[in-house]
């Protein structure tokens, strides 16, 4: 079974726009509808477009948003009004972001990881940008300090994730 989109460019394109429909399905459409859709996408990118091994990287990238968001739920970063949370700290459509995310770092994000300064600004910039969208449209109020945790977390993530897979070719995992 393929996607259709055999060139480069198409599939990153794919990962794209799933990752931006899943997004949306998540923060607009709340829990129940963000869980189908990301199921949905996630099931679809490891049938088609993941490398070997690469669920790792989406139960890692779901483990830390459950421990990094959480935590900030807990500090009261976040507030959510009285949505159900999964394990008590974060609604299921807040947590599934962080391994939807996961499924761009070998792919559309993978140029990225070549260049650090480059990817350490776009993780202190998109991350924050992203939180406070998403809280604009689901209706979640942000403490005055937690966008700037944002920046740093993701400024660091994205650090991380160039240092660790910048030397990998682009598209490629690198092998561990």
């Amino acid at each position: 079974m393929s996607l259709g989109v055999s060139s480069g460019a198409g599939r990153m394109l794919y990962n794209l726009a799933a990752f931006q429909a899943g997004w949306f399905a998540c923060v607009l459409g709340g829990s129940t509808i963000g869980l189908v859709a990301v199921a949905m996408i996630i099931t679809l990118h490891l049938a088609w477009l993941a490398h070997p091994g690469e669920w790792r990287w989406l139960a890692g990238f779901a483990l830390l948003g459950l421990a990094f968001d959480g935590g900030l739920a807990l500090a009261g970063g976040f507030a959510f009004g009285d949505e159900a949370r999964a394990l008590g700290v974060l609604p299921p459509w807040l947590w599934l972001l962080w391994p939807l995310f996961a499924t761009l770092v070998h792919h559309s994000l993978a140029w990225l990881w070549q260049y650090p300064w480059l990817a350490l600004l776009g993780g202190a910039t998109s991350g924050p940008l992203s939180y406070y969208a998403g809280a604009r449209l689901a209706g979640v109020e942000l403490a005055p300090w937690l966008l700037p945790a944002e920046a740093m977390a993701w400024a660091l993530i994205c650090l991380i994730l160039a240092r660790h897979l910048g030397g990998a070719e682009a598209g490629t995992v690198r092998a561990h």
